[in-house]
């Protein structure tokens, strides 16, 4: 039985083809490109316009594949949530957008297989971090300020909604 390989792109949720990224990387594999990209595009749709990774995963011998989806970055996902193109080429003096703390908490609870955070309040004060480098308010707050504010309880009901999905 031959080994399993695989091949690692990052590819615009939704949008995969034959062309770049997908064809050159896997013409040599001899899988069906078409097949690979249906398949990626399936399993990506709900991440359009993201740039999401995306594994594939073949045995080279029976051209049998899988693909595995991870999950977009953080600034892609709040960029996503304030339906911005990109974040502040300036963020402490530029904002570009406000979120509710309630949409940063659904956030950290999506990046979480991926985030270092041992509970729900520290996961999410990640990803107030990333709030702050892109110049995004939290309740129209500075995210530090909102960070502060969770460690001194403020926001406890909020997070006692989502406890159980954490």
């Amino acid at each position: 039985m031959a080994q399993k390989k695989s091949v690692r792109l990052v590819i615009e949720g939704g949008k995969a083809t034959a062309g770049p990224p997908l064809g050159p990387a896997l013409g040599p594999t001899g899988l069906n490109v078409m097949a690979v990209a249906n398949k990626i595009n399936e399993l990506t749709r709900e991440f359009a316009g993201m740039r999401v990774p995306v594994e594939v995963i073949y045995d080279p011998e029976t051209k049998e594949f899988e693909v595995k989806v991870g999950i977009p970055t953080t600034a892609a996902l709040l960029l996503r949530e304030l339906k911005a193109e990109k974040g502040s080429s300036s963020p402490a003096k530029q904002k570009i957008g406000n979120l509710s703390l309630e949409q940063v908490v659904k956030i950290a609870l999506i990046k979480r297989p991926d985030l270092l955070a041992k509970n729900l309040k520290a996961a999410t004060k990640e990803v107030l971090g990333t709030c702050l480098s892109l110049g995004i308010t939290v309740e129209g707050k500075s995210p530090k300020e909102v960070q502060r504010e969770i460690d001194a309880g403020v926001y406890d009901q909020i997070f006692a909604k989502y406890e159980a999905e954490w």
